[in-house]
């Protein structure tokens, strides 16, 4: 037996999908610009990550003009409507993968239809306390 404090543990990644100007369904005019082939390729790919071992899928996110930022000053909770981010940088839905190094996690990410038609995924580790 080797020793137990070589062993290398999976390590947990969120990838962040920043949708930017990819087409969705979410947007129709836009989901038209990408013929009916490319339209099932997206849901193909995307169930095909969602069984991915090790994936647990996340969560779409409403728009960014829905999100409110919180922040405490003096003890005071403050409001503001939206993300102090460009909507095209927003991040559009997540997911976590658990895999043995980060060249899994890019990947992953790579596969990811927004990553090829405009948009970018973030992968970043979870941290466990």
């Amino acid at each position: 037996m080797g020793d137990p404090f070589l062993k290398e543990e999976a390590m947990k990644y969120m990838l962040l999908i920043h949708q930017g100007d990819t087409p969705t369904p979410a947007s129709p005019e836009a989901w038209a610009t990408l013929s009916q082939d490319e339209q099932q390729a997206v849901y193909a790919d995307y169930q095909a990550i969602n069984q991915t071992p090790g994936v647990s899928s996340g969560l779409a996110l409403a728009a960014p003009e829905t999100a409110t930022t919180v922040r405490v000053q003096d003890g005071r909770t403050m409001t503001t409507d939206g993300p102090f981010v460009d909507t095209k940088e927003s991040i559009n839905g997540y997911l976590i993968y658990e895999a043995d190094h980060l060249d899994a996690a890019i990947e992953l990410a790579a596969r990811i239809p927004a990553a090829r038609l405009g948009g970018a995924i973030e992968v970043r580790p979870i941290m466990e306390w």
